[in-house]
């Protein structure tokens, strides 16, 4: 029974999308690193991410509740059919809070008496509540979405290094900018409905077609502040060609879609960025890779 309530949860927050962030977080780690952070880091800046994402998805579904019960595409999911109960998830709320919390503690390389992962931590918790209210009063809610994300890589490198330094905030805008513009698109799906609610989006409040104008822009954002972080980074042409990858994809992900034909916005397309974000930081993490400092990590 508990296996499956689990089982059900972990549908609702669509567990695998973990993945849209995860890697630029481990980006993050690495980079401020220099190499490879250590196991222990790398463990709790994992559970971090878990515990965060898992909030703020279970979250949105507890906040939106209402709004989706009432949407055709969402009618289906599981706080509004009854599968889970608004108490239970809310419970899950609380322990993926409390996982945060201890991730952060853990994660303390200047040994101070309270870590500035934790000092920031309300920061975070702050971003990832707010997401879920944004679009009742403004359009910029794709962006809102795109900090609490952004805040991953920033997060990590505060972890390993205990300061928040430039390229992390640069990596972060990356992300901000990624996330957002792959929003605006995923919200023209909610177009009509949104309008009908008075919801505010990029799509409901300037239309289909300026919606993905203004997510094009986003991703050429995204794109230059990865080209902005590799330059402050100093790295080489494998990180470059990963950058380059990682446009051509979103340059695809334009083509699919259109203002008279979102029919290609599936899971296929949404599965793209999952692999645009494993990508990225693979080639960055091949361009700072030695065979010494592989040694090194696993002795």
């Amino acid at each position: 029974m508990i296996v499956k309530r689990v089982r059900y949860f972990s549908e609702m927050i669509k567990w695998e999308h973990t993945i849209f962030a995860l890697p630029f977080a481990y980006m993050g780690a690495f980079m401020a690193s220099g190499g490879f952070p250590s196991g222990h880091q790398l463990l709790w800046i994992t559970l971090a991410m878990v515990g965060a994402r898992t909030a703020a998805m279970a979250l949105n579904r507890l906040i939106d509740r209402h709004i989706d019960a009432r949407n055709p595409r969402t009618a289906e999911r599981h706080i509004p059919k009854g599968i889970l109960s608004v108490h239970e998830v809310w419970l899950y709320v609380a322990v993926s809070w409390a996982l945060l919390l201890v991730s952060a503690w853990q994660l303390n390389p200047n040994h101070l008496a309270v870590p500035l992962t934790v000092k920031l931590m309300p920061i975070a918790v702050f971003v990832l509540t707010l997401y879920s209210y944004t679009k009742r009063f403004t359009w910029a809610c794709h962006l809102v979405l795109g900090l609490s994300l952004g805040l991953a890589p920033v997060g990590s490198w505060v972890a390993v290094t205990g300061r928040i330094d430039f390229p992390s905030i640069l990596i972060g805008a990356a992300v901000l900018t990624w996330v957002a513009g792959f929003d605006v698109i995923y919200a023209c799906q909610d177009f009509e409905f949104d309008r009908k609610e008075g919801l505010k989006s990029v799509p409901s409040v300037f239309g289909i077609r300026k919606a993905l104008f203004f997510s094009s822009l986003l991703h050429v954002l995204a794109i230059l502040f990865l080209g902005w972080f590799g330059v402050e980074e100093g790295l080489g042409y494998i990180y470059w060609m990963g950058v380059i990858i990682a446009a051509a994809i979103l340059v695809y992900e334009h083509s699919l879609v259109s203002a008279t034909d979102l029919s290609k916005l599936d899971a296929a397309f949404f599965n793209m960025n999952g692999i645009l974000s494993v990508l990225v930081f693979a080639f960055a993490f091949l361009d700072i890779l030695s065979w010494s400092q592989i040694y090194h990590w696993m002795r």
